[in-house]
């Protein structure tokens, strides 16, 4: 029998771990929260994903109890978190430079929190033993912070963080000074220990990758708002608005005119070229301005005229080489560029297409996401 997919927030009976409600937060005459209202269930691998300023640090600071929420109410597990000191939350919070004691061993930094609540001695032995295994670094309880890596420093923060059992770990860009291959490497071990631990994990990035990597859903944020919260399969097939497709991933944003036609609308997008068609389930109306966002890898390249309806002739004006795949920067009608993409599964050398080529591009009417902002 196939796992059930995990999706709390699809159940109307789960009652949500963290609830804002309401939440706006100012500081002097800036809003950095706007009127925010968003629920995050418990088992979640939550990641707040924006630029900088757009509020995502602010919103994790009121969970750690850091900052007060200027109006609204935040709740944990339904307690409303208002009078409730740091100290006494449920909650841990990971800071971006890990914060390690430089003169405490390894082990002794993970037993800090421990011996501070006055735990007994083979209790505290037992736990850290465990966070040790967990974030694979038994071979190096006896070192100083500065004896070991920058990812094995990264793990002994979270081993640190998770060893008082938190119901709820904030991370802060945990992977900020992590180069880039061992980011990758250190995502999906994030992801095997939360799964292992089953702790809510709220994760704040502006790295999309990651966001997409790590998290069940991610919440992408705008000045103080959040604008979509989705699986991150729904926030790059099926982004709300033109901000959204931008952030994630690279995307071409054609705009252009709706007509209802058949079982979609046309689009008109250039003097004197036919209009594009595309399907969606939204409604727009007749005359209507729209965007139409299409990701590269979904369009196609080719010297042949294609059979299909949508179609662009163009002009091969870069090429983007990134090893596994090509870009083409393709110029189109109205001076425009569309990015085409396509995996280099044959040599180099073997390639048809160079600068300068007539091309033409194509997609399927399903391809492209109609969007109204």
């Amino acid at each position: 029998m196939a796992e059930p997919v995990f999706a709390p927030w699809t159940d109307p009976n789960e009652k949500p771990l963290i609830q804002f409600k309401g939440v706006t937060k100012r500081f002097g005459d800036f809003t950095a929260i706007d009127n925010l209202t968003q629920d995050i269930y418990a088992r979640e691998f939550f990641a707040l994903l924006g630029p900088s300023g757009c509020g995502k640090t602010t919103m994790m600071r009121m969970l750690a109890g850091f900052e007060t929420p200027s109006e609204g109410q935040i709740l944990i597990a339904g307690q409303d978190m208002s009078r409730v000191p740091p100290n006494k939350r449920a909650v841990n919070m990971m800071f971006q430079s890990y914060a390690l004691f430089p003169h405490l061993t390894v082990f002794d930094n993970i037993a800090f929190g421990l011996k501070r609540e006055g735990k007994p001695k083979d209790e505290i032995e037992a736990r850290v033993a465990e966070m040790l295994r967990l974030t694979r670094l038994e071979r190096f309880a006896q070192r100083k912070p500065h004896q070991i890596s920058g990812g094995q420093r990264q793990r002994v923060a979270l081993a640190r963080s998770l060893a008082k059992a938190p119901k709820l770990l904030l991370l802060d860009e945990p992977l900020g000074a992590l180069d880039a291959k061992l980011r990758q490497q250190t995502q999906f071990e994030l992801v095997d220990i939360q799964e292992k631990t089953g702790t809510t994990f709220v994760i704040v990035t502006h790295d999309q990758e990651e966001a997409m990597t790590v998290a069940s859903r991610v919440a992408v944020m705008d000045e103080g708002r959040i604008v979509q919260v989705a699986t991150p399969s729904e926030i790059y097939e099926q982004p709300n608005s033109v901000y959204v497709a931008d952030f994630i991933g690279e995307v071409n944003i054609i705009n252009g005119v709706a007509t209802p036609q058949g079982d979609g609308y046309d689009i008109a997008w250039a003097e004197s070229q036919p209009p594009l068609h595309a399907q969606t389930t939204r409604g727009f109306s007749d005359g209507q301005s729209c965007h139409l966002a299409i990701r590269p890898e979904k369009i196609s390249i080719s010297t042949e005229e294609p059979e299909t309806r949508n179609k662009v002739r163009g002009t091969v004006h870069d090429i983007a080489y990134l090893g596994n795949l090509s870009t083409y920067h393709v110029r189109v009608p109205g001076e425009r560029i569309i990015k085409a993409q396509t995996a280099n599964t044959r040599r180099l050398s073997r390639r048809a297409l160079t600068w300068e080529d007539d091309v033409w591009l194509s997609w399927t009417d399903t391809a492209a996401v109609m969007l109204e902002e």
